[in-house]
């Protein structure tokens, strides 16, 4: 078992053991409801393994039920546990407090109550986050620069990102997002990576959904860590019947009008099968005569390599996806998702995903197409 899988276990088994307690202490519950208790907790911690290894058999639907339940459940623990914790906090603030004023250890927030309460807000946040996975937003961002033609006051470039199709997000999904797409009438579509999950031998009819976006200057991707994940071969086939140009350490010259670059996702390292190419050997390709974008998946930036475009396009975050998420991945991931970046040199855009990994469900991290239109600027 590699050690990723190793610390995946033991933190997502704690989080179990921690509501388990929490829930015995609230309920005092005892006997053959602990026992059931218990043994529930057994089956849905290897649930996300059991997935996988029911998709690589082969048992596709036996996977899919799987999935729903193994990672609704996830969301909701993640919810729950995150809401108890939060109440511990404010019990140990009315100990304090208690015990500063009146020397004494009177808790007014008792243990059953204190759960009651955080399961109906995990339950109400995990709810809202089912709807707000599904309600795909447009963001619109506004870049002016000199390097547009004289005769182009204008181009639209389409951003997705983090789409994550297979057992879970499947047509209707997609379909939402292919129609904000065609609402914003762009002149290209790229994709910043992750457009697949885990296995996708069901996903061929999903490409015909794509082949009917055509933007009259193509559609483009890169590799994210999924495609990997999923098998670099079948996912580089399926993105190419979708219509993509996948870019693997290469730049293409849009019209007159973009330097586009792209660069395989650091996964490729370990997996040993990635193109690599020197950034900063790619990036100086670039003319400083076009409008240079550099897609990448992970929003990572190397500052001497930051001279060499004007905007980078990443993904991989999708904010944290389950509030309060969004504090750990910002550790490891600084650049803030949804937000415009100015670099010493260039500009950074990192999008929120369009689709969801894991839990069916998205708090306070809502899923978005983002359109990038670039304006022509004028001379002072």
């Amino acid at each position: 078992m590699s050690l990723f899988l190793i610390i995946f276990f033991l933190i997502y088994g704690s989080f179990h053991l921690y509501a388990l307690l929490k829930a015995r202490t609230a309920f005092r519950i005892r006997g053959i409801s602990l026992i059931g208790a218990a043994l529930f907790v057994l089956v849905m911690v290897p649930a996300p393994l059991l997935v996988r290894i029911s998709e690589r058999k082969g048992y596709e639907t036996l996977a899919g039920i799987i999935a729903g339940v193994g990672y609704t459940w996830m969301g909701w623990l993640f919810l729950l546990v995150s809401t108890l914790v939060f109440l511990d906090l404010v019990r140990l603030l009315i100990i304090t407090a208690n015990f500063l004023i009146s020397r004494q250890r009177h808790v007014r927030l008792p243990a059953r109550e204190a759960f009651v309460i955080a399961l109906a807000l995990a339950s109400a946040a995990a709810g809202y986050g089912w709807f707000e996975a599904r309600d795909i937003r447009t963001r619109k961002i506004v870049i002016e620069t000199e390097k547009l033609p004289p005769d182009l006051p204008q181009f639209k470039i389409a951003l997705i990102s983090d789409v994550h199709l297979g057992l879970q997000v499947r047509e209707k999904q997609l379909a939402r997002i292919l129609l904000a797409v065609k609402e914003a009438e762009p002149d290209l579509l790229v994709s910043a990576g992750d457009l697949v999950d885990g296995q996708i031998d069901g996903l061929s009819g999903l490409s015909g959904l794509f082949q009917k976006i055509n933007p009259p200057f193509g559609k483009y991707a890169v590799t994210g860590n999924h495609e990997y994940y999923a098998g670099i071969s079948e996912s580089l086939d399926f993105m190419k019947k979708a219509g993509f140009t996948v870019l693997r350490g290469e730049t293409v010259s849009i019209g007159r009008v973009i330097s586009l670059s792209g660069v395989d996702d650091s996964t490729a390292e370990r997996f040993g099968n990635g193109r690599y190419v020197s950034e900063k050997e790619l990036l100086s390709r670039m003319t400083d005569e076009k409008f240079s974008v550099l897609l990448k998946h992970k929003p990572v930036v190397t500052t001497d390599n930051s001279k060499h475009f004007d905007l980078q396009l990443s993904g991989h975050t999708h904010n944290g996806q389950l509030f309060p998420f969004v504090l750990l991945t910002s550790l490891k991931f600084p650049f803030a998702t949804g937000k415009l970046h100015r670099l010493p040199q260039g500009l950074l855009y990192v999008s929120p995903g369009a689709g969801t990994w894991g839990p069916p469900m998205r708090f306070f991290a809502p899923p978005e197409v983002t359109v990038i239109e670039l304006v022509r600027k004028m001379g002072d």
